[in-house]
């Protein structure tokens, strides 16, 4: 089997069901900019993690999988592949990892170790994905669950960040006002 098919070349792509959509089509954008926030994570993957962190990141990018699945497949929105378990996972994981930092009273800068540097811009490519998934439910519907899990992936790769910083000891960069 080929893996070019040519039918892409008139600027449209096939949804399940055999749908043939724009490929600027929001919902295209928005399961394409999950795709990437998944590739992204397969770099930070290359990065020396602690063993925790690579699996919890392996099961992100299945379930990131998942969710490009919901978003490609166009039903009423009554299929949800991502579960209120999943979102909650995250939740509680998120929790779990928190009890271990330092808690914030200012905003922190993205950075520090190369891999938590990789995951915060992770995390602003699922920002953007919530945001392109937003989109396409105006017009589309999309399991909300969807958008609840970006929701959340964003805050819980964010934490995920600090718990590495703070494994290889590097410390927060807080952001301070420029007060003139």
């Amino acid at each position: 089997m080929k893996i070019y098919t040519k039918t892409g070349d008139d600027g449209t792509t096939g949804l399940q069901g055999n749908n043939r959509v724009l490929k600027s089509n929001p919902r295209i954008v928005a399961y394409g900019t999950v795709d990437e926030a998944n590739a992204s994570l397969g770099i930070a993957l290359t990065y020396n993690l602690d063993t925790d962190l690579r699996q919890e990141l392996i099961r992100i990018q299945k379930e990131l999988f998942i969710l490009g699945a919901d978003l490609s497949n166009p039903t009423d929105g009554s299929v949800n592949r991502i579960t209120e378990d999943m979102i909650e996972n995250l939740e509680q994981k998120i929790d779990d990892f928190d009890t271990q930092l330092e808690p914030l009273s200012n905003f922190i800068l993205p950075g520090g170790d190369i891999t938590a540097s990789h995951i915060h811009m992770t995390r602003t490519i699922v920002r953007r994905a919530e945001s392109s998934t937003i989109l396409a439910s105006q017009t589309e519907k999309i399991s909300e669950n969807c958008i609840k899990y970006l929701n959340r992936l964003s805050d819980y790769l964010f934490v995920i960040t600090r718990i590495i910083n703070k494994r290889k000891g590097i410390k927060d960069v807080l952001w301070e006002s420029q007060k003139r």
